[in-house]
């Protein structure tokens, strides 16, 4: 069965760790996600952490999305409406590709743990080889 917005509505503990293959810049972001219904199926992701790098430096976060339930999947857009990707929110779900210039960031979710919950992305291309594994735990 597949979760639906009341579902992700509220305030979500984050944590990510960053694995990066080309330039080392691994880090570990804590934070925290908040989902706003606008209506029964939009949600505003709003996401702040603190990103610390292993090398030391420390940098504040931020991330603004827009998810629509509609039949069954969740459609993600970037705060100004630009497409991002879409996904079915239910088990392992694998996410559409997002082609960013000639990178491709690739998602699969995992909610198998509900209501702990996994996004894991990869990105590979000639400016970027990383993987992203965010936790999510509600507050």
């Amino acid at each position: 069965m597949a979760l639906g917005a009341e579902d992700f509505q509220g305030v979500w503990a984050l944590r990510r760790t960053i694995v990066d293959r080309r330039d080392g810049q691994n880090g570990v972001l804590q934070g925290q996600a908040v989902f706003t219904a606008t209506d029964a199926n939009h949600l505003i992701y709003h996401e702040t952490g603190t990103l610390t790098l292993e090398a030391g430096a420390t940098l504040e976060a931020t991330r603004r999305y827009l998810w629509e339930f509609s039949k069954g999947e969740v459609v993600v857009t970037f705060a100004d409406g630009r497409p991002f990707h879409r996904f079915v929110p239910s088990g392992h779900a694998a996410g559409t590709d997002h082609p960013c210039g000639a990178d491709v960031y690739k998602v699969r979710y995992d909610f198998t743990a509900w209501p702990d919950w996994i996004a894991v992305w990869t990105v590979t291309g000639p400016r970027k080889e990383y993987v992203s594994t965010s936790t999510y735990q509600r507050r």
